[in-house]
């Protein structure tokens, strides 16, 4: 049990320091609209799915999976979530808003934590509570800056704290949850993709042959992290799942910061001073639960 938590942890912090990165990647195709981005990584990563389900010969535990009519259900609402989420991110990104979209996957860890709470009877700790309610007041301070409802933020949040918690309760593997997911997205993504050729302002028809391969390259950067992300889900609890995510922002903050030169205020320091306490006082209470559990093993 306690390697499977640990596999869980590198799982996850390899996929939200690969999505922490990612606006690099959209950025250089960001002469391509937002909506077509979106189409592309739906279809690409949807033939790089099932290309990786012919390698592993996994076509009977996929056909199983399809004839489960609650888990379709579950995986048909987990598309719409990861759909929704990857085509409000890719807008935000270009649309000079990564502090906005670092926001939003700061935010994300509340909702993750609260449904874990709510959903699945998971337990804080007096010292994970405590983390829990600082991060909340960086947040708050973040979002009364705004003076408005940070709407690309907390649509981001939202939409990923749900799909991870979908994500628990569909029984497929990783690999055949996703393939299953990104099938039931193509269709309309084909559609769109081809509406826009016929209409001569198709990325296919205007764009070059670096933007159209880095197009058709979104369904490898798209589907790696979400495989490694839908590994841990099932390995960790949502408080754990929760946390971990800050990785993602926080190198997305670098990048809007320091690559892309989007301002970092004052009141901006302040709000993420409080989320990074948050998360050191939750590491340090998760290395002492871990120490005292395997000091109780020795002496019994």
């Amino acid at each position: 049990m306690r390697n499977e938590k640990t596999i869980g942890v590198i799982y996850a912090i390899a996929a939200y320091t690969l999505w922490g990165i990612l606006p690099l990647y959209w950025k250089l195709i960001n002469s391509v609209f937002a909506i077509e981005i979106l189409s592309n990584r739906m279809v690409w990563s949807f033939v790089f799915t099932i290309v990786i389900i012919g390698v592993t010969k996994q076509w009977e535990e996929l056909k199983r999976i399809a004839k489960d009519k609650k888990q379709m259900l579950y995986i048909f609402i987990a598309s719409i979530l990861i759909a929704f989420n990857w085509g409000l991110y890719i807008w935000a990104v270009n649309s000079d808003k990564i502090l906005d979209a670092s926001l939003g996957y700061y935010i994300n860890p509340l909702f993750a934590v609260a449904l874990g709470v709510v959903i699945f009877k998971e337990k804080l700790s007096f010292w994970q509570g405590g983390a829990l309610f600082i991060a909340s007041i960086g947040v708050i301070i973040k979002t009364l800056q705004y003076g408005k409802i940070p709407w690309i933020s907390l649509g981001l949040a939202i939409s990923f704290a749900l799909y991870g918690a979908i994500k628990k309760s569909i029984k497929a593997n990783s690999i055949v949850g996703l393939t299953l997911e990104t099938t039931m997205l193509t269709p309309v993504a084909l559609a769109y993709i081809a509406a826009r050729q016929f209409s001569g302002v198709g990325a296919f028809h205007k764009e070059g042959v670096v933007v159209i391969l880095l197009l058709i390259g979104a369904g490898v950067v798209t589907a790696v992290p979400l495989l490694l992300f839908a590994s841990g889900a099932r390995r960790l609890p949502m408080s754990v799942l929760g946390f971990t995510q800050y990785i993602s922002p926080t190198i997305s903050l670098l990048i809007g910061t320091f690559v892309y030169h989007e301002g970092f205020t004052a009141v901006d320091l302040i709000s993420f001073s409080f989320i990074w306490a948050a998360l050191a006082i939750y590491s340090i209470s998760q290395m002492r639960g871990v120490k005292i559990k395997n000091n109780i093993k020795q002496v019994s």
